[in-house]
């Protein structure tokens, strides 16, 4: 007979010491069990067991660096939270604050930013209040205006080592974010002036990306140049760096408004 509270924690060491594997074997058998669980029928207790089982798992996947994972782990969740939240008995598990703020993460580094503001409705002001939850929304903000310099400082004091992971990718987001931007505002850059508005750490690293990303971008001596708009469209050569900042604001604040 399987005995999910010692599944979980053996979930629960696994991820601890990082043991991706073994994790993903507890996992795997807390699954299975939680097809005998009905949400309507099955008490609260059980509920919350295959909750807070779901709730490790998203979190094993953030430590796998597994996005789909950890997507199909919050979708599995969402029931189980409903459950317990229209239960007579209050329950409430350890990590939900936890696993809501890594999930807002993901969305803002898809950049479903209308998903985002959905979930924002579903939080308590008490969850909303936590640090887990609370980084990410100031992190929305902060984009939604330009800072993309908070942006970056704020990847120093996230609320969880887990975070680190969606801020490496949302930092990739903002970085292309700014690349769309620089790319038709300017027709032609100094090297050590993109570096700069790319928020990266030499010219090395520029033309990595350059490679990576922007194939279209050329590279010549000491100058970026970007390739022409399509015929019937000009992009204004503008060579006041102090706009580039207003450019990023209406860009972003654009994508929110679609």
């Amino acid at each position: 007979m399987t005995d999910p509270k010692a599944l979980i924690n053996n979930l629960s060491a696994a991820l601890q010491a990082s043991d991706i594997t073994s994790g993903k074997s507890a996992l795997n058998q807390l699954k299975i069990w939680m097809l005998e669980i009905s949400l309507q029928d099955s008490p609260a207790e059980s509920i919350s067991l295959a909750a807070t089982a779901l709730e490790l798992g998203a979190l094993l996947s953030a430590a796998d660096d597994d996005l789909d994972a950890f997507a199909r782990n919050i979708s599995q969740l969402k029931p189980y939270y409903d459950a317990l939240s229209a239960s007579t008995i209050l329950v409430k598990t350890e990590r939900k604050c936890h696993v809501l703020g890594l999930n807002l993460m993901h969305l803002l580094v898809d950049n479903r930013l209308s998903e985002f503001h959905a979930e924002l409705e579903l939080l308590s002001e008490e969850e909303a209040g936590t640090p887990f939850v609370s980084f990410p929304i100031t992190l929305e903000r902060q984009l939604m205006v330009g800072s993309y310099d908070e942006v970056l400082n704020a990847g120093r004091s996230v609320p969880d080592p887990s975070y680190n992971f969606f801020m490496e990718n949302l930092m990739e987001t903002v970085r292309d974010s700014i690349a769309d931007c620089v790319e038709v505002t300017y027709k032609s850059l100094k090297l050590t002036d993109a570096v700069t508005m790319m928020k990266l750490d030499s010219v090395e690293e520029l033309q990595e990306y350059v490679q990576d990303k922007r194939d279209d971008w050329l590279v010549e001596g000491d100058m970026l140049t970007f390739q022409p708009p399509p015929v019937g469209s000009k992009a204004a050569d503008i060579p006041s760096m102090k706009l580039i900042s207003q450019s990023l604001s209406y860009a972003t604040e654009l994508e929110r408004i679609v």
